[in-house]
């Protein structure tokens, strides 16, 4: 336990708000998401999260077959706001196209950051992975990504 608030009352670890790096692919690895509009979907869908969850994006990029999220939020919740995300884009996914299969593979890879980590350099590699993919040529030229540092 760590010591928090002004009264400094012992937090439970997993309330402790944790940095985690989040990999979510979708099903059958198929690149639904180069379409534009399901990008734009789920991009909303990560911002609403933030807002509606206890939960802090500090980067992400989507790729069009796969979602690298790096968040912070309490170790307790993570399983259910993945859940969640995937869920609530999927139904949305689900009212854009004919087909209606899965839109995520089941579960998803996570992985705690130590707190000596440097997020801000786990970041940059993040979103440098269009270029490296050859999606675009400069990474300002791909929109499906975010940095809270930027």
């Amino acid at each position: 336990m760590t010591m928090s608030g002004q009264n400094l009352q012992p937090q439970p670890l997993a309330e402790q708000r944790q940095v985690y790096l989040l990999t979510t692919v979708s099903a059958d690895l198929v690149p639904r998401f180069r379409n534009w509009t399901t990008a734009c979907l789920i991009a909303r869908e990560i911002h609403r999260m933030g807002q509606e969850l206890a939960l802090e994006s500090l980067a992400w990029v989507l790729m069009p077959d796969h979602l690298h999220w790096l968040l912070r939020l309490p170790a307790a919740r993570l399983e259910r706001s993945v859940r969640h995300f995937q869920a609530r884009s999927a139904r949305a996914l689900m009212s854009l196209r004919a087909d209606h299969g899965p839109a995520w593979q089941q579960g998803y890879h996570h992985r705690r950051l130590r707190d000596d980590e440097d997020c801000r350099g786990l970041a940059r590699r993040m979103i440098a992975q269009p270029l490296r993919a050859g999606l675009v040529r400069r990474i300002v030229d791909y929109p499906f990504w975010y940095a809270a540092w930027l």
